[in-house]
């Protein structure tokens, strides 16, 4: 069909140069006009377009040819040695025919060809992610979706579902591992939690049309299975994991570790592994964001009273995208640890956060089957859910720029976290509400965590770090030797194996 198209416009354009008169100039023999011009000087010759045509050399004859035939010309395109015109499609076929002309096409209207990398927001029935006003970022002529960063989240596994893809059918889920003890030898969520969690990070809402997407759409998601199907683990099954992620930050570019759970054993954070291995991935350039627990006022959990990480308190949105009725969650942990630090660092919806669920079979879903919201979709509250809010924001800040370090963005998301709302309580709260906007538009290089001691088991063991060569006042990163930071260096043996729980899940 294609080739018998342009067969019929080649003979329209036999006929045209045959009868269409050259006027006063010497004609070229072949038309060099759009076969689109040439179809509609045949169809209706008289009517008016516009045209752009195309000059051989610097001579002003094309633009005295188009006056002699009645047109206009309408202005000068000297990058291209052409000019555009108003005149009729047969006179702009005839214009063609000169030797000084090179071509003449239509001067089509142009239009936007939209976003083919843009989020349909139009169906979002999410209110939190207008709270964080994540939404301001994505369709911004960078596109801030959290593309290439690669973000693990160490958890009860990861179904794979249409929500961690991308537009080209791309599958987001780019790597699986696991350090589960049970019987389910696979990467798979028999729970539903890290399924959960992963989609709040970066699910791009395939699945429910748009209406349920997470903060950073486009980000690479790792999944670390360390929990059972029941939804258990150990502290020695998470420092696996977080061991991976140190091993293999590189091949798969994670910058980002997200932690939703906490020990169920309170302690100093110089004495807990958990502590200790969170440091190690953010002394390796990695930034680890951790969920405050759901205790409310009282001790803080590890890795959530870790001074280093950034730990993600819960507010109720009240499900309104406005910030003037918004409080925070009266479950969300915050006080003082043990070691006189005071948290969560900032706060981010946890209230009915609905996202991905695969099937109904999932543990959380038998367990509390009200919450199901399709076959596909659950509804959960915690601080479980507000850390990944967080981590998708931390996503898009370093695709934005890429060498922050973790003290860097720290800095930069409670630097620019919102105080101004009428629940905002800074015991509560810490810096304030998530701003994503605002994160992404205010550089700045300063760092949070100055002053701060690292944990102590970090300076025991046969290679202890010297931490007197580190000015923690402006950490020259580049200058320090952080391939020492390992394991080796780390004092295990006096440190107790204890359970984590998902206490970070906050049920009515």
């Amino acid at each position: 069909m294609k080739h018998n198209r342009f067969s019929l416009l080649a003979m329209i354009a036999v006929v045209l140069m045959t009868t269409i008169s050259a006027g006063n100039h010497k004609p070229d023999s072949i038309a060099k006009a759009q076969p689109e011009l040439l179809q509609l000087a045949y169809n209706n010759p008289g009517e008016v377009v516009s045209v752009i045509v195309q000059k051989i050399g610097s001579t002003h004859s094309p633009e005295e040819e188009v006056e002699r035939l009645g047109g206009e010309v309408a202005g000068s395109l000297t990058i291209i040695n052409a000019f555009n015109a108003e005149m009729t499609a047969g006179s702009a076929l005839e214009l063609s025919h000169m030797e000084s002309v090179r071509w003449v096409s239509l001067d089509a209207k142009v239009e936007s060809s939209g976003c083919p990398q843009c989020i349909d927001t139009k169906n979002l029935a999410s209110a939190y992610i207008d709270t964080i006003r994540a939404d301001e970022v994505w369709n911004n002529p960078t596109l801030l979706q959290g593309q290439g960063i690669g973000v693990a989240v160490i958890d009860s596994g990861i179904n794979p579902n249409a929500d961690l893809f991308t537009n080209a059918g791309v599958n987001r889920q780019i790597a699986n591992v696991r350090f589960n003890t049970d019987y389910n030898q696979n990467t798979s969520d028999g729970y539903g939690h890290g399924t959960h969690v992963s989609s709040v990070v970066g699910g791009d809402g395939s699945d429910s049309n748009g209406k349920y997407i997470g903060v950073a759409p486009m980000a690479n998601i790792i999944n670390v299975k360390v929990s059972n199907d029941d939804g258990s683990a150990r502290a020695s099954d998470v420092i696996k994991g977080l061991q991976w992620v140190l091993n293999n930050k590189d091949t798969y570019n994670i910058r980002v570790v997200n932690i939703s759970f906490n020990s169920t054993i309170a302690e100093s954070y110089h004495t807990s592994p958990l502590d200790a291995a969170v440091e190690i991935l953010w002394f390796n350039k990695i930034v680890v964001v951790v969920s405050a627990g759901n205790k409310a006022n009282g001790i803080l959990y590890p890795p959530a009273n870790d001074p280093f990480v950034i730990t993600v308190g819960a507010t109720n949105d009240k499900g309104t995208t406005s910030l003037d009725d918004d409080v925070v969650a009266s479950f969300s942990a915050y006080g003082t640890t043990l070691d006189g630090i005071i948290k969560p660092d900032l706060v981010a919806p946890g209230r009915n956060i609905i996202a991905r669920l695969v099937n109904t079979n999932m543990g959380m879903a038998k367990a509390h089957p009200a919450n199901v919201i399709s076959n596909t979709y659950f509804k959960m509250s915690g601080t479980s859910v507000s850390a990944p809010m967080v981590s998708g924001a931390v996503a898009i800040l370093l695709q934005s720029e890429p060498n922050l370090t973790p003290d860097q963005v720290k800095y930069r998301l409670m630097s620019t976290a919102n105080k101004s709302w009428n629940g905002y309580d800074a015991t509560r709260a810490g810096e304030g509400y998530l701003d994503i906007l605002a994160a992404v538009s205010t550089p700045t290089s300063e760092s949070a965590n100055t002053n701060t001691l690292p944990s102590l088991l970090l300076t025991t063991g046969l290679n202890p770090i010297t931490w007197a060569s580190v000015g923690w006042n402006s950490v020259g990163w580049n200058s320090v030797g952080w391939n020492s930071v390992g394991w080796n260096s780390v004092g295990w043996n006096s440190v107790g194996w204890n359970t984590v729980g998902w206490n970070s899940d906050y049920w009515d």
